[in-house]
């Protein structure tokens, strides 16, 4: 079956246009268009992977045509499926697949619910090609289109202001690390290097020049993951649909970036110093985000937080050579989170309120929304045996292993203000005392089945990289070479299990039995919630240093650009138009003036002939 494979993103491709030529005539209809294209790509992604998987085959290559010669190279677009790639497509294809059936619920009263649907199957199709093909030029053309879809579907509801203005923020920010990318693979191109992934681990050249490429395609992934301190984007893009806020940090846009790096990993090894950036970034990132997510009220800033952050401990893990660690995050968060955003997108829809602190007792009104909630939560929270539990284990031994004690330490802070701020929400918005008065139901089965099946990968899916089930099967299937045996790591099991439970016993102390520091160390505390509570000022950092200075200078360039452009233009205007003005009063329509004029030219054409004469003789 691994020769259809490039069907798997043509199916949700097909769907785009079918919905956005005929939405009109297909009403509802679209929604089961996308979800079936998406359905399509699912089970012929699980096709291949048994198939490849029971055939032992790690790595599959096809070229379907040449596309152009530059610098004496040949790009074509080709195919590489091998064991990452089958990772990424099952990851995105099922969490894909269950954000769709999701969105028919809650989307439903939406008049744009064609349009909706088409733009997620453009976004699903750009996606599973960017995973699919097997070069850095084809990918970079598939992902300006997954930030494309991103902008349409942050900015989906423009008449908000808000809304349309968090579509500018995340086209404009990315599009920063979007041009780093395609520096770098411009100075690859320029020194007749390889695009092909599999061939990016023998790139020679100068080791400065290869160290800025490396550090600049990182930028690239710095801008779609929302790494510091390009993260400003991605919590003002909770303005969209929450369905797509769950697409986004699970299993696409933000996905794509640590995606890209894992990708890359040949290439990166061999660049020590792009390696240290990667891991100093995930570390800025994964802790500056977590302490933010203790201090935010919305439901939805505290989850878009809480990926930046966990994007950020992949960054760290594959930063120090974590490989395995890192890839095995990236796959068990994107159920989690996707579980996470589309609990709260069921709570939004039922409560009409995104501040947590307008919630509260939601658990007994909301039975399935609360309790897969509450499992997400735990999950991310890393307790055990759920998921995120194993992949952070893992992420813990691969620091402590690299010898580097302050990111080991860093990640250990990061685990456990995750905790804290994730206990924080289970406890004030569905547990304790209702704040609400009116009659609140559970969502529609439509989006509560979605709800269920993530919340068993949630459970079980983990179980793939414990050490003692099917002896660390995950690590086994994402790095081939590795042969030894996984032993089960008591210490980090134990430190984790701590981490976790000491943090959910300060939240419960804090927000239900009202525990208060001391007052002498409570005005130290003000100022440094005070701090984090404003984002430590990033946002006002680049408002000052590049918002308004870009401003200025393009007010600059306005003012040039009218007064000398411009005015050269009316002006050659203006002359034109006053020529034309006598010169068309010559145009009569009567045939004596013209025989008149014509005379008249024969006749001053005679006189200066004859004066040239009568100066020749």
């Amino acid at each position: 079956m691994v020769k259809y494979v490039y069907l798997i993103p043509i199916f949700p491709f097909l769907a785009f246009w079918l919905n956005i030529l005929l939405g009109k005539q297909l009403g509802r209809l679209s929604a089961w268009i996308a979800i079936g294209a998406s359905l399509l790509s699912t089970i012929l992604t699980f096709g291949i992977f048994f198939g490849m998987v029971t055939a032992n085959v790690h790595n599959y290559t096809c070229s379907l045509g040449s596309w152009i010669s530059i610098n004496g190279q040949t790009l074509s677009l080709g195919i590489l499926v091998d064991n990452l790639t089958l990772m990424m497509l099952s990851v995105v294809t099922v969490v894909g697949t269950l954000i769709q059936i999701y969105s028919v619920g809650y989307m439903s009263t939406d008049i744009r619910f064609t349009r909706y649907f088409a733009y997620i199957s453009l976004f699903m199709a750009s996606m599973l090609a960017l995973v699919l093909v097997d070069d850095l030029l084809m990918l970079y053309i598939f992902w300006e289109g997954v930030g494309l879809c991103s902008c349409l579907l942050i900015a989906f509801w423009h008449e908000k202001p808000a809304a349309a203005a968090a579509g500018v923020k995340a086209f404009i920010t990315t599009r920063i690390g979007d041009t780093g990318l395609l520096i770098g693979i411009l100075i690859l191109l320029a020194s007749g290097h390889s695009l092909r992934f599999t061939d990016l681990g023998a790139v020679q050249g100068s080791e400065v020049l290869m160290t800025v490429a490396a550090l600049l395609i990182f930028l690239g992934a710095m801008g779609k993951s929302a790494q510091f301190p390009l993260h400003v984007w991605l919590p003002d893009a909770m303005e969209g649909p929450t369905a797509i806020s769950a697409l986004i940090h699970a299993a696409t846009m933000v996905a794509a970036g640590v995606y890209l790096v894992a990708r890359s990993y040949v290439f990166f090894i061999d660049h020590p110093l792009a390696l240290h950036t990667i891991a100093v970034i995930g570390a800025i990132s994964a802790v500056m985000a977590a302490s933010i997510a203790c201090t935010a009220n919305d439901i939805k800033r505290i989850l878009a937080y809480s990926t930046i952050s966990q994007l950020g401990l992949m960054m760290l893990a594959l930063g120090v050579g974590g490989y395995v660690a890192g890839t095995f995050h990236l796959m068990t968060h994107a159920f989690f989170k996707a579980l996470l955003f589309l609990g709260a997108g069921s709570v939004i829809h039922a409560v009409h309120t995104q501040d947590i602190h307008q919630m509260g007792g939601l658990l007994h009104r909301m039975k399935v929304t609360g309790i897969t909630f509450i499992i997400g939560a735990l999950a991310l929270a890393g307790v055990g045996p759920l998921s995120g539990f194993w992949s952070k284990d893992e992420i813990f031994i691969a620091l402590w292993q690299s010898g580097h004690p302050v990111l080991f330490a860093v990640a250990v802070l990061t685990s456990f203000l995750t905790a804290f701020y994730m206990a924080r929400v289970i406890f004030v918005a569905f547990l304790g005392i209702s704040r609400r008065q009116q009659q609140i139901h559970e969502s529609p089965l439509v989006m509560t089945i979605p709800l269920i099946i993530l919340a068993f990968f949630a459970v079980f899916l983990g179980f793939l990289g414990a050490p003692w089930c099917i002896n660390g099967a995950f690590q086994h299937f994402i790095s081939p070479a590795m042969h030894e045996v996984i032993h089960m790591n008591w210490g980090m099991v134990i430190l984790s299990s701590i981490l976790s439970l000491t943090a959910i016993t300060l939240a419960y102390l804090i927000f239900v039995k009202g525990f208060r520091l001391p007052s002498s160390g409570e005005q130290y505390f003000v100022c440094f919630y005070k701090l984090i509570e404003n984002k430590y000022y990033i946002d006002e950092i680049h408002e000052k240093i590049f918002i308004k200075p870009f401003h200025q200078l393009c007010s600059l360039f306005k003012k040039f650009d009218c007064m000398y452009i411009d005015g050269v233009i009316h002006a050659v205007a203006t002359v034109t138009a006053v020529m034309a003005s006598y010169i068309r009063r010559w145009q009569t329509g009567r045939i004596e003036n013209y025989l008149f004029y014509q005379i008249c030219g024969i006749f001053i054409l005679l006189m200066v002939i004859s004066g040239k004469l009568c100066r020749i003789f």
